[in-house]
């Protein structure tokens, strides 16, 4: 199978007018599966699926494996896999909880001294996959079983709980409600998606004013405002149902910050261009004078600090920092961005997809566990289900002839 570049020209090629983009069939395809399994489940679980409680539930079960696929989809399209994440997701936990109870910090300084920990982690990694020459999947399962240790090693084989308010409180806290309610609904989550839901309308409008002024090829007018109008409607509808339970999960803000800050990164700086030529043609992208060795150590720095971000997050939704933490969570971050369109070979993927793919596993442990199927069970649908991503990743580019 050949490799491919897939970053956008710096210098844009005009197109003759009128010209439509193809149809991504990896981003609309799982869009359309996300949207099956929630109709489906909506209809099996006799409409308990979409309970306010289970929305927001929904959100903050699902935190940590979100934030770890945004920093997945970037080692998995720089062509490495990192199989460390969920064992930095319990020691940075341990830290955390180290930091406030036995040190006595303040939350915030926690916090902090966790993302420093995560960086170091990366750094560690990304030296022996980009200096040294380590393959990542060696060295991300030796830190697999050292982290995990290093966890033991801190919590001596117990927990620590008790964490500050202000800590927990953002992985189970709500956004203050200051302005009040109308109807018994949070107006400021109200307030909140509507001012989403036009940004995302604005953006692309914009986005695609320019292509336009560019004369390159733009998708049809009716295929666009179907696909923003299906979308905004998806964002009011989730505050709605927000709205009538505890307001605005202030991960979900964190959440909106990070994919708006990792989809400039990819598809808009140096270093997301870099990461894409890297995957989709290694050689090439050195002979181009990309310098490889630092973007992968980057690659991994990156990743150390959002596996310890969703450390914070996961120890401060559970209230309390356990040797056992992040068990499979690697595993579920790899198979949220293979689902959402990923490449296996590198080269291929996007921070939108990531996100849409850990929904569809989330939707899938809600739905299922509202119907009571044994976890067992469980494991082999979502098993089934990352097998047909892939499997239609493959024949869509077989389709394609690349």
């Amino acid at each position: 199978m050949t490799n491919t570049i897939t970053t956008e020209p710096s210098t844009p090629t005009p197109a003759a007018p009128g010209r439509r983009t193809p149809i991504n069939l990896r981003q609309y395809g799982i869009l359309a599966a996300l949207a099956v399994i929630i109709v489906l489940f909506q209809v099996l679980t006799d409409g308990r699926l979409l309970m306010p409680g289970n929305v927001n539930n929904l959100i903050q079960q699902n935190a940590y494996v979100l934030i770890l696929a945004i920093g997945m989809v970037i080692v998995i399209i720089g062509g490495h896999i990192d199989l460390s994440v969920g064992s930095v997701v319990a020691m940075v936990g341990a830290v955390a909880a180290i930091a406030t109870n036995v040190w006595g910090l303040p939350w915030w300084q926690a916090v902090i001294i966790s993302l420093v920990v995560g960086a170091v982690v990366g750094a560690w990694q990304g030296y022996w996959v980009a200096f040294v020459g380590v393959p990542a999947f060696i060295v991300t399962l030796a830190g697999m079983l050292i982290f995990r240790g290093l966890t033991l090693v801190f919590l001596t084989g117990g927990t620590i709980s008790g964490l500050p308010r202000e800590f927990t409180a953002i992985g189970a806290g709500w956004v203050p409600g200051f302005l009040g309610e109308v109807g018994g609904r949070d107006v400021i989550t109200l307030v909140l998606v509507v001012a989403v839901a036009l940004a995302m309308v604005g953006i692309q409008l914009r986005a695609r004013a320019q292509l336009g002024a560019l004369g390159l090829p733009r998708e049809s007018a009716v295929s666009f405002w179907i696909k923003n109008a299906i979308t905004a409607f998806a964002i009011i509808a989730l505050g709605w149902q927000l709205s009538d339970y505890q307001g605005t999960p202030i991960i979900l803000v964190i959440l909106g910050g990070l994919v708006i800050i990792y989809t400039f990164t990819l598809n808009r700086t140096v270093f997301g261009r870099h990461v894409y030529a890297m995957g989709g043609n290694l050689f090439a992208a050195m002979m181009s004078g990309v310098k490889t060795k630092w973007v992968n150590f980057f690659i991994f720095v990156n990743m150390g600090v959002l596996a310890a971000l969703a450390g914070v997050v996961a120890t401060a939704r559970a209230g309390g920092a356990v040797a056992s933490a992040g068990q499979n969570y690697e595993l579920d971050a790899i198979a949220a961005v293979f689902i959402g369109g990923a490449a296996v070979q590198g080269g291929v993927g996007t921070v939108f997809g990531a996100i849409v793919g850990g929904l569809v596993m989330g939707v899938l442990n809600m739905g299922l566990s509202i119907l009571s199927v044994d976890a067992a069970w469980q494991q082999t649908i979502k098993g089934l289900v990352l097998l047909l991503a892939v499997a239609f990743d493959i024949f869509n580019k077989r389709r394609s002839g690349h």
